[in-house]
């Protein structure tokens, strides 16, 4: 087995890893996975547990008796309190509870009896695939690790869909690669004592929305207070972001508590209309110990910055490559610094607000509140009514909006509305995807539809667990380009107890036309000064990525010559490289490009590690 790995760089916050039964036929399936530079984690037997990359840092375990357990990442659990689980572990079941009651984001791997369970967080932060290797169930924490053991390579069809915009849920969730498992992230992996067996367990489930603000922030803020002390407690120097935003400026202020040293971080936009500058100034104000650091807007990465040279790898596309070299300029600053993690406030946007899909149901729970609500929601989003209404009596299943959005995929873009208040926005291919690609999505929605259930029968949960698990698949891949960087990145928001106790509060009191995220100005009262609260806008960076497309376009040009998607017959590359001439045209404003770069570029890099290793390898 090639180890992508090895050579690719890693670091603190990169953790990863393989999982085996304790059993000879396992063992012997885990020796292929020891590659120079990863470490083992050995059963009581001898036998491998877990293979893989990991810092001293990120791991925690225990053995007691026919038990062990293991969590790796970031979870604030001693060795003593791991010891003492392990030792009163009888079900594996029990854990549930348990897991949900660490802060932190982690992966936690536990073995009794024969059996093993693997499971990563609910928010899809971190992840679980397995797959069948010479007769024996083998888990990891990522895809193209167990692809590389199969020796199998991306599947057209699968590709096809990730050409899709956007990608709808199920479809998402399926691995690149055939032989490759996913487990969703709400369940558990468990491996019975044969080796083969497997089922997927359910250990989490949303909450019922039904907190009133007043009680639900306060714990808001407990919780989030103690994410940021998971990555804080332990003193040394941290890093945050300090776009001016509300989110950003949560964390800091958290994080300003702890025992660490803050340095805070701005980019400022290029549009003179932004005023994150201003707002991140007077939050920086109020934290005079804190270190501030604003770098000149004109060094700032745009976006499509860098896409030729990319080779991170990665076990998916990720739309997060437009952004990436934004996202990790400033980060070897901080390190130099002296920071040893870097908090963002990523997913605020996504647990603290939520979607106004809600009043879907709330249309006809509450008819005369809902009313008064869509009315200011028309106003504030320039909704127009015809669609509204249509889409207010639109009450189709999820499998039959999914299945149904195979007859729309070549439609112009429905209205916001449509999205905001629907399942979602249905998907769209678009002009230089060919024939042969439409027919593979097609097939895909279609076999999907048939059997597709959402996340949440209510479709405002549903649209707001999407979109967590939209985000915290570009977060995940981030998060892995930031390790090999050398300063791991971290974003307190998207911890599972942050986004169980934001969903336990009424949606009606977490969207509002008339309030700007008013469960996190709650729950940042008395933390963030009022002043820093006040703020009811939000920086778009419309300028940079304009700006971006039309710096870059030659780049984009080169990217679809000898283009690894035209050479499977997925996408016209003349259309694309006509298409890139125009930076300005009308079709490239709502980022509909942005699937196709995330799927070659992917493949682009997927083929230079794989010539890369090739060559390393080959006899002299």
């Amino acid at each position: 087995m090639t180890d992508l790995h090895a050579r690719a760089g890693t670091g603190p916050g990169d953790a990863h890893f393989a999982v085996f039964t304790d059993r000879a036929d396992a063992a012997a399936v885990a020796r292929s996975f020891a590659r120079p530079g990863t470490r083992t984690l050995a059963h009581a037997s001898g036998r491998p547990w877990l293979v893989g990359h990991w810092a001293d840092q990120e791991i925690v375990s225990a053995h007691a008796g026919s038990a062990a357990l293991a969590v790796i990442g970031c979870a604030p659990v001693a060795a003593a309190e791991l010891q003492r689980v392990a030792g009163s572990l009888r079900d594996l079941a029990t854990l549930d509870a348990w897991a949900r009651s660490l802060p932190g984001s982690f992966h936690l791997v536990a073995a009794l009896d024969g059996r093993i369970r693997v499971q990563g967080t609910a928010s899809g932060l971190r992840l679980v695939f397995h797959a069948l290797l010479d007769g024996t169930a083998v888990a990891a924490t990522r895809a193209d690790v167990l692809a590389a053991a199969l020796d199998v390579q991306p599947a057209p069809e699968r590709l096809a869909v990730r050409l899709l915009w956007p990608v709808p849920h199920p479809l998402l969730d399926e691995p690149l690669w055939p032989g490759v498992t996913a487990v969703a992230p709400h369940n558990a992996l468990i491996v019975a004592p044969d080796g083969r067996g497997v089922r997927h367990s359910p250990w989490w489930t949303p909450p019922e929305p039904v907190l009133p603000l007043r009680t639900g922030a306060p714990r808001v803020r407990e919780v989030l207070a103690e994410a940021v002390d998971a990555r804080t407690r332990h003193g040394g120097v941290v890093s945050c972001d300090l776009s001016g935003g509300l989110d950003s400026t949560s964390v800091c202020f958290l994080a300003d508590r702890s025992p660490a040293r803050v340095v805070a971080s701005t980019w400022p936009g290029r549009d003179p209309a932004d005023t994150d500058l201003y707002w991140a100034k007077r939050a920086a104000a109020a934290v005079p110990d804190v270190e501030h650091v604003v770098w000149d807007a004109e060094d700032s990465p745009l976006v499509y910055t860098g896409l030729l040279g990319i080779d991170d790898v990665l076990d998916e596309p990720t739309i997060g490559v437009m952004d990436r070299a934004r996202v990790l300029h400033h980060l070897p600053a901080m390190a130099e610094r002296g920071s040893r993690v870097h908090l963002t406030g990523i997913g605020g946007d996504h647990v603290a607000w939520c979607s106004e899909a809600y009043y879907h149901r709330l249309a006809r729970r509450r008819p005369l509140f809902a009313l008064r609500q869509l009315r200011g929601f028309k106003a504030l989003w320039q909704w127009p009514l015809l669609p509204l209404l249509s889409v207010l009596a639109d009450s189709r299943p999820y499998g039959t909006w999914l299945a149904d959005a195979e007859h729309r995929l070549r439609d112009p873009l429905p209205p916001a509305v449509v999205n905001s208040l629907g399942w979602g926005m249905s998907p769209r291919l678009f002009t230089w995807v060919t024939r042969d690609a439409e027919h593979m999505a097609r097939t895909a929605l279609r076999a999907t539809g048939r059997r597709a259930q959402p996340l949440h029968p209510d479709r405002g949960l549903h649209a707001d667990l999407e979109q967590i698990r939209d985000c915290t698949r570009i977060i995940r891949q981030w998060d892995h380009m930031a390790a090999r960087c050398g300063l791991p990145m971290a974003s307190p928001f998207l911890d599972d107890q942050v986004i169980t106790t934001c969903l336990a509060v009424r949606p009606e009191e977490r969207v509002s036309p008339w309030r700007y995220k008013p469960l996190l100005t709650e729950a940042m009262r008395g933390v963030v000064p009022d002043d820093c609260l006040r703020r009811t806008t939000k920086a778009a960076a419309a300028m940079d990525a304009a700006d971006g497309l039309r710096r870059h376009r030659g780049d984009l040009m080169e990217l679809w010559e000898d283009s690894r998607l035209a050479r499977l017959g997925l996408v016209d590359a003349e259309a694309l490289r006509r298409l890139a001439e125009r930076p300005a045209t009308r079709d490239l404003r709502q980022a509909v490009l942005y699937s196709t770069i995330a799927v070659e570029v992917w493949l682009r890099a997927l083929d230079r590690r794989m010539h890369s290793m090739t060559t390393h390898d080959a006899p002299t």
